[in-house]
């Protein structure tokens, strides 16, 4: 074989060797550091783009793709110790003319933490509104979609602002009094009555910890190699005080019942998504909101647990755009009336 082709042959071998044991070490020594490469690698490919907006000296991360249209803009709030990056999986399947804003929630990731600020729900209402204002996403009313806690978040929010919001999609939202608890329910409760918040199986601090939080949080059983899962714990654990602290204040006092407090109020149009082997808030949850919310639509998902947005991604975002769909039709109606 010619000297220079086989010196070819062996610069091209090191040149795919290096970035090859560089993923081969960042797996096995350094996870985490994975976990952030596939968050900003999805953000890439799907074009959603970070920024940062300050309202005084308390600044908010979001991610966003589109402009404002004809069509209403998506504002999307996470659920409990998630962050931005949760709604990719479901943007894969959104069309790229909507404007998508994916705040992240007081105290989470690029968004201000400060253990003066009010983390109840409506202390985060407050603090939404303000994003809200800051980006003047309330020129016009919005689509607004929460899930679990953000569920909780933005059916306040639209019981609140009601002018604000044209439509809203809650997604199996926390808040909601239920005479029917799951067994999540009543561990925390004899927890809290025990006086013990070292072992809430939704701030994990091993690897073990984290797979049963996902088989919780699921029911479709993913399997996830144990390095994943401990990068996942590694992303985690410097945030777990203050898991901790939000955690409590959301499930205690008047942030308990807040959106059951406030549903009669909600006059957006209105979305119900559930998961109906959701092990965390029971789907009985979903008939108590339809009940108090007038026209609401309510979509039980068979064979599917809290983390909707992950199990069932197509058919949440399918069931978004029909909804927007099915909302546009109705105010083009009311004009041409």
């Amino acid at each position: 074989m010619d000297l220079d082709v086989l010196n070819m042959f062996v610069i091209a071998g090191g040149t795919l060797a290096i970035p090859i044991l560089a993923f081969v070490a960042s797996f096995l020594l350094w996870p985490s550091a994975l976990i952030k490469i596939y968050y900003w690698y999805w953000r890439r490919t799907l074009g959603m783009q970070v920024k940062y907006v300050h309202c005084g000296d308390y600044q908010f991360c979001y991610s966003y793709r589109g402009r404002s249209s004809h069509k209403p803009s998506i504002l999307m709030l996470h659920g409990f110790s998630a962050h931005k990056d949760m709604w990719l999986s479901m943007i894969k399947f959104l069309p790229k003319n909507l404007h998508l804003i994916c705040v992240d929630m007081p105290g989470h990731e690029g968004t201000t933490r400060s253990s003066l600020d009010d983390y109840s729900i409506y202390g985060q209402v407050k603090r939404i509104h303000q994003f809200v204002e800051c980006i003047n996403l309330n020129r016009k009313p919005f689509h607004l979609l929460g899930i679990s806690m953000g569920g909780n978040v933005a059916g306040v929010y639209a019981a609140q602002y009601p002018a604000e919001v044209c439509c809203l999609t809650l997604i199996c939202p926390g808040g909601v009094d239920n005479s029917k608890e799951t067994a999540f329910i009543k561990q925390m409760r004899e927890l809290r009555e025990k006086g013990c918040f070292d072992q809430i199986p939704l701030i994990p601090s091993t690897p073990e910890e984290m797979a049963d939080m996902l088989k919780l949080c699921s029911y479709v059983r993913f399997k996830v190699p144990r390095q994943i899962l401990q990068g996942l714990v590694d992303v985690r654990i410097p945030h777990n005080d203050f898991y901790r602290k939000l955690f409590l204040e959301v499930t205690d006092g008047k942030s308990r019942t807040c959106l059951h407090d406030n549903m009669s109020k909600i006059k957006a149009t209105t979305q119900i998504i559930w998961g109906k082997q959701d092990q965390l808030l029971d789907v009985s949850g979903a008939d108590i909101l339809a009940e108090s919310i007038s026209g609401s639509q309510v979509h039980i998902l068979e064979n599917c647990g809290h983390a909707v947005t992950v199990e069932r991604p197509r058919k949440i975002a399918k069931l978004i755009l029909d909804f927007v769909t099915a909302v546009q039709n109705a105010e083009n109606n009311k004009k041409l009336a």
